[in-house]
């Protein structure tokens, strides 16, 4: 459990904002972070929080979320404990089904199974018609009990990154997701999360019905984004680090919180900044806090694997364009081509994009500029462009 971590930093004021969600239309969640930056602990905590059958509320009531004060949504008040417990929830890992070696079909099918016969286990009673269509057999029990579910779904983009090349496969997961989510009255939350935003064909997407939190606009959950500056510092005194250091190594990226209603005229005349937050690498900042030992904790995986890769490209000027970043410079992109995968690439800014939800740059929306953003990440880039031409 993550509570019993040797350092734990209390998150769960989210569930406050996710609780104003529900059964609206804007009960469709998908948050994309890069590796090692806390996705799997929060989808953890949903779980813990929604699920009828955890027993949570000792756990959630020596929180901070316990601490929100009830905010007005959909035309009621919502309390911290309005949703504690009171839906079933279905939680995927994509991963354990998405092999190089299988075919999304296959994948598909698989998943839909175990999740048939969990359903079959804990509702005995129903009378299900067939035993291979998830869509049906969620609409068989709970058009019987009158319950809802939550789904969490967990490293969503598996197909994206396993199987790259699969465009008709990838085509064939998304509409299989569409299916089975949208207009699903049965459904009061549905929350995604992967290294990479939902796959775009053109300017659509077959998952429109998803509001998108990425690095690019992590939106309301931008503090949750990472550690924020003042975790970080109160991590530094607890630990004995030297705040300044750390914030060398692992700060940097700059994200944007939504702007209070009462500062948006003062945003608008360029007078205001204060939405923006910077974020720290969570996975480094706790090696270092744990370790004693200030340095790259940024393990080779398969995102260090893409920008190898991409970097040493010449994608109308990349080179260039990355010997500006290591010299500390920052650049203004487009963003709006890029299509959400590890494959489409038309120009140079498309890959820069990618880079972004990777972890490897910052990105300043205000201006459309990306920077690396702290001396790990510039590191990273120094081994990666190493005897490459």
């Amino acid at each position: 459990m993550s509570v019993n971590s040797a350092i734990f930093v209390d998150k769960s004021d989210m569930i406050q904002y996710l609780n104003t969600l529900v059964n609206t239309q804007q009960r469709f969640v998908s948050v994309s972070r890069p590796r090692r930056f806390g996705k799997t602990m929060a989808a953890d905590m949903i779980c813990a929080y929604y699920d009828r059958e955890a027993d949570s509320r000792e756990l959630f009531a020596s929180r901070k979320l316990s601490a929100c004060s009830p905010v007005q949504a959909a035309g009621k008040t919502i309390g911290w404990d309005v949703y504690l417990g009171k839906f079933d929830v279905i939680r995927l890992v994509m991963t354990r089904f998405f092999r190089e070696n299988s075919t999304v079909r296959e994948a598909l099918d698989r998943m839909q199974e175990l999740v048939i016969r969990d359903l079959r286990r804990k509702y005995p009673e129903v009378d299900f018609f067939g035993s291979g269509d998830l869509l049906q057999a969620i609409e068989d029990v709970y058009s019987e009990n009158g319950r809802q579910l939550v789904f969490v779904i967990d490293e969503w983009d598996a197909p994206f990154r396993a199987q790259q090349e699969n465009i008709g496969g990838q085509t064939e997961y998304l509409n299989f997701l569409r299916d089975l989510l949208k207009d699903n009255n049965h459904i009061a939350l549905a929350y995604l999360t992967g290294i990479l935003p939902i796959k775009k064909y053109g300017e659509h997407s077959a998952l429109n019905m998803f509001t998108e939190y990425s690095m690019m606009a992590p939106r309301q959950l931008a503090q949750y984004t990472g550690f924020t500056e003042d975790e970080v510092i109160w991590l530094s005194k607890k630990y004995h680090m030297d705040y300044e250091e750390v914030s060398n190594w692992y700060d940097g990226y700059l994200v944007s919180d939504q702007i209070s209603l009462e500062k948006r005229e003062q945003y608008r005349e360029g007078k205001y900044r204060g939405h923006k937050i910077s974020i720290y690498s969570p996975l480094s900042v706790v090696e270092c806090m744990t370790t004693g030992q200030i340095r790259n904790y940024w393990n080779k995986t398969e995102t260090y694997e893409a920008l190898a890769e991409f970097i040493c490209r010449d994608y109308d000027g990349l080179k260039e364009a990355v010997a500006l970043l290591m010299d500390g410079g920052r650049l203004r992109i487009d963003t709006a081509t890029y299509q959400n995968d590890m494959t489409t690439f038309h120009n140079r800014d498309d890959v820069l994009s990618l880079l972004i939800h990777l972890g490897y740059l910052g990105f300043d929306d205000d201006r459309s500029e990306v920077f690396i953003p702290n001396r790990e990440k510039l590191d990273e880039f120094k081994t990666s462009t190493k005897g490459r031409e």
